[in-house]
C-alpha cells in the first residue's frame, strides 16, 4: 500500500508568510506586547521548532520581558504562553477562512490523484490542529479532506527534526516506511522524515530555498499545475524525470529510492506555528 506524508506549513499552503507571521503579530497587538516581526525577523525565528516556543523566545530579551511585565515563575509564563498561542491560532484561522492563505500549486491536483488510484493520504504537522484541518479543507476542499488522516498538535513530545510525529503517522496507519514518501519543504522537516526512514521529496518555499536538502530525493519549487510557469528541478537523485509539473508517477518513483545518511544535527528551519 503506497502512502503519502504531508507537512502542512508550507507544503499545502503558503502559511508562513501569510499566515503564521501575521497571526503573531495581531495576537501581538491584542496583548498590547512589545513585540512586531517582520519578514526578515520572522525569517530568523523559524530556526526554532513550533510555535509556543517561538513565542517563548521573547523571554530571552529582558527588555521585553520588563515592558510586559513577564513574571519569573514558570509556571506562569507556560500560563502565558498557551493564552497567546490559542488567540494566534484563532487569528490564523480567521485568515484561511478569509480567503488570505494561498494554496500551493499542484497539491489538490496530487492529493486527489493519489486517493483515487488507491494510496494511503496523510498529514504530519506538529502545528495546531485546528489550524491543519483548516488549511487541509482549504488547499483540497471539504470532501476531499475528509478522505485524509491528519495527526497533529502536541500529540508526540518533540518537535520536528524529531521524527516522532513521523514515526506515530507510520504506526497509526500501519504503514511500511519502504512505500511512504514524505512531502516537505524545509531541511527540520527534511530530517524529521530521513530519520524515520522515509524517503521525501521537498517542495521549497521563500523561506527555505537556500537550505540544504542533500537527504532528500527530489527537490523542486513547486509541484506545479498544468498551465503554469514550468517548475525547477533543483535536485534529482532518482528516477523520475518530471516535466513541467509533478505526475504521480514522479512520486511514485520516489518512493523507496534510499536516502544519504541524515546531516548535521543542527535544523536549519522550524516546525510551524
Amino acid at each position: 500500500m503506497t502512502a503519502l506524508i504531508f507537512d502542512c506549513d508550507g507544503v499545502l499552503a503558503d502559511t508562513e508568510r501569510y499566515g503564521h507571521l501575521p497571526a503573531f503579530n495581531a495576537t501581538f497587538d491584542e496583548y498590547g506586547l512589545p513585540a512586531h516581526w517582520d519578514e526578515a525577523e520572522y525569517g530568523l525565528r523559524l530556526k526554532i521548532g513550533g510555535g509556543k516556543e517561538r513565542m517563548a523566545s521573547l523571554f530571552g530579551d529582558p527588555r521585553f520581558v520588563e515592558a510586559a511585565g513577564i513574571p519569573d515563575d514558570a509556571e506562569a509564563r507556560a500560563t502565558l504562553l498557551a493564552t497567546w498561542h490559542r488567540s494566534k491560532t484563532a487569528w490564523f484561522g480567521r485568515l484561511v477562512a478569509d480567503g488570505e492563505i494561498p494554496a500551493r500549486p499542484g497539491i489538490a491536483r496530487i492529493i486527489t490523484t493519489a486517493l483515487d488510484a488507491g494510496w494511503t493520504v496523510a498529514v504530519a504537522s506538529t502545528s495546531a490542529p485546528e489550524s491543519v484541518h483548516a488549511v487541509l479543507q482549504h488547499a483540497v476542499g471539504a470532501e476531499t479532506a475528509q478522505r485524509v488522516s491528519i495527526f497533529s498538535g502536541d500529540i508526540v513530545p518533540a518537535k520536528k527534526p524529531d521524527p516522532a510525529i513521523y514515526l506515530l503517522t507510520v504506526d497509526r496507519l500501519g504503514l511500511d516506511p519502504a512505500d511512504t514518501l514524505a512531502v516537505e519543504d524545509s531541511r527540520n522537516g527534511l530530517l524529521a522524515a530521513t530519520r524515520a526512514g522515509l524517503a521525501c521529496l521537498v517542495t521549497v518555499s521563500g523561506y527555505t530555498r537556500d537550505e540544504a536538502f542533500d537527504e532528500a530525493v527530489l527537490v523542486v519549487s513547486e509541484i506545479g499545475d498544468p498551465g503554469r510557469a514550468p517548475i525547477e528541478v533543483l535536485a534529482n537523485r532518482g528516477p523520475a524525470r518530471p516535466g513541467d509539473y509533478l505526475m504521480l508517477d514522479d512520486l511514485r518513483a520516489c518512493v523507496g529510492v534510499g536516502t544519504p545518511p541524515a546531516g548535521p544535527s543542527e535544523p536549519a528551519q522550524g516546525g510551524a506555528g
